[in-house]
């Protein structure tokens, strides 16, 4: 017998032919994969592939309807308590008491797990070494950021030693400083000999993990290290350059192309992905015909993603073709002048000055806490500045915000819709309170219904329904009124690259037809997309430029060429840094 084998340590978890059905729904269907100690498995997937449900069995809070699932050994059928014992999991939405400090809830996830009074000191303390959140034991965690709220959560699932961790979209809402350090905790735990599970929506995340387990329609599409999978696509991934054409008009046109599989806007360039079979004939002669360079670059994860599952949704709007071309303003559709906002001693906002043109993409990046929502909640209305002026479409927030509400649509960071309401009567509201008539309210409705697929859930709850379809809901409520100013606030937080490739065909589309966007994001891909970046630390904005410019800001000997991720994380940094003497 190989003596390797006799020493080889059996699976932290072993899925055996599970299926899962909500009714009509088939969630899973005959899945089988196993997952190793001291390893991070990343779980991926379009919206509604089975993610989440996944995870939840695994932590043994349902039952599979068919097939077996051990965890450290046990059945979660059979011995659920076992495995609540041995598992710690992170759920997708806020598992902490918002009205308990940090220390309090810590203390009640110790007695949830019976940690043994005369451990709890010294567990208590090398968690809160761990995440880094000593200093903040007082602190309500529904005061905290989306990145310290993770980082309780993080500490909270590690009470009890657990063997297996199950984290279920940890980085959502979380800042790329915030996640590098997530990150860094992770992987410490896996050095212990710990089995990470991290279900996730962002496929840079998934490219670090040791092997990735990606869901499709509640099947396994791939199981395996995701560098094989990217190997896949050598030499069909290329970045576009030097054309003086529009670069949304351009997108659009390439995706067009039956060659072309996927494209996005990095900056002043576009990247490009070949479908499988395609030679690059097509593909040159449409960058000759534009004038524009063509190189190789290397493939990434997510291309191989959008790759596996058929690739992108193309280049044109429906929604952004039922638009009427906005004429040419007289006047900067947005623009602040020393805007400040505090609650007692606390500046939210702190003398924030920016004007955005006509038919811009003027992005809002910072860490959680820097004052984006803020900044963005009195540019909407709906709070009032301590000092300083905003005006949308020429006119004063301060004195005439009802008025300017009307030209602006708004989609809030956190679900802004009606709980209570169904998806139809959300429709209906939203379109009364933009002052629609009632012709006019059933004809934008009926649209609205069409262009974003709602029919099948007219008569649900928002709450009951898939992320990405939430998000189209509260797009299509923001554009009911057809404004000229838009503000997407996170819009795309969570939801999976296929429906994040579909916003943003909708918000290049809506651009090309002059309206003015401004939006905030944590994916950093996605401030590519932007023509201007503002960003914003502790209040303040301390960098304010094109992408392809911040990017340059950033070149170091060690990075040359830094993504717009690496170059947000050195520009916060590096103003975070001491300052150095003269």
């Amino acid at each position: 017998m190989n003596p390797d084998h006799q020493t080889e340590q059996p699976p932290a978890i072993e899925i055996t032919a599970v299926s899962k059905h909500f009714g009509t729904t088939v969630a899973l269907q005959a899945i089988s994969a196993q997952v190793k100690y001291g390893h991070l498995t990343g779980i991926v997937g379009p919206d509604g592939a089975g993610k989440t449900t996944l995870l939840r069995l695994l932590a043994a809070l349902l039952t599979p309807d068919n097939g077996q699932i051990l965890v450290a050994g046990y059945d979660s059928v059979t011995a659920p308590e076992q495995i609540h014992a041995v598992t710690g999991y992170m759920p997708q939405r806020f598992g902490l008491y918002e009205d308990l400090s940090v220390l309090e809830n810590l203390n009640l996830y110790a007695q949830l797990r019976a940690v043994p009074p005369g451990e709890q000191a010294a567990l208590f303390e090398r968690l809160l070494s761990f995440t880094s959140l000593g200093p903040f034991t007082d602190r309500l965690a529904g005061r905290l950021s989306g990145g310290m709220k993770q980082k309780l959560g993080l500490a909270c699932a590690l009470m009890g030693k657990p063997k297996v961790l199950l984290l279920d979209e940890p980085g959502v809402g979380v800042d790329p400083v915030s996640r590098q350090e997530l990150w860094r905790m992770v992987q410490a735990l896996t050095t212990e000999g710990m089995a990470v599970i991290w279900s996730t929506a962002y496929l840079d995340e998934a490219e670090r993990c040791e092997s990735v387990i990606l869901l499709n329609h509640g099947q396994i599409a791939y199981d395996g290290a995701p560098s094989i999978l990217t190997k896949r696509l050598q030499g069909r991934c290329f970045r576009l350059s030097g054309f003086a054409t529009d670069r949304r008009q351009l997108l659009m046109h390439a995706l067009d192309l039956p060659s072309v599989c996927d494209g996005a806007i990095q900056g002043d360039s576009l990247r490009v992905v070949l479908r499988a079979g395609h030679d690059l004939a097509e593909l040159n002669q449409f960058t000759q015909s534009n004038a524009a360079q063509i190189e190789p670059i290397a493939p990434r994860f997510e291309d191989a993603f959008i790759d596996l599952l058929g690739g992108g949704s193309g280049g044109r709007s429906a929604l952004a073709e039922r638009f009427d071309m906005i004429q040419d303003l007289a006047c900067s559709p947005v623009e602040c002048h020393d805007l400040t906002c505090q609650f007692g001693s606390f500046v939210a906002t702190d003398h924030v000055t920016f004007t955005i043109r006509q038919g811009e993409i003027f992005g809002l990046l910072g860490p959680n806490g820097a004052g984006k929502s803020t900044t963005f909640r009195m540019l909407c209305g709906l709070l009032k500045p301590t000092s300083g002026e905003a005006r949308v479409m020429d006119i004063d927030l301060r004195h005439a915000g009802s008025a300017a509400k009307r030209q602006i649509g708004y989609m809030a960071q956190k679900f802004s819709l009606y709980g209570l309401l169904s998806v139809k009567q959300n429709l209906q509201f939203f379109a009364g309170a933009y002052g629609l008539n009632t012709a006019l309210q059933r004809t934008r409705i009926d649209e609205m219904v069409e262009l974003f697929q709602l029919s099948p859930y007219l008569n649900a709850e928002p709450e009951s329904l898939p992320l990405g379809t939430r998000q189209r809901l509260a797009l299509a409520c923001a554009l009911m009124h057809r404004p000229a100013v838009l503000f997407l606030d996170e819009p795309t937080s969570g939801v999976d690259p296929l429906t994040r490739r579909e916003f943003w065909t909708h918000i290049n589309g809506l651009v090309r037809k002059g309206v003015t966007i401004l939006v905030t994001t944590h994916f950093m891909e996605e401030a590519e997309y932007c023509d201007r970046v503002a960003l914003m630390l502790q209040a303040k904005v301390i960098a304010l430029d094109t992408p392809d410019a911040l990017k340059r800001s950033a070149v170091t000997a060690e990075v040359p060429d830094p993504t717009m991720e690496q170059a947000f994380i050195h520009l916060i940094q590096t103003a975070q840094s001491p300052q150095q003497p003269v």
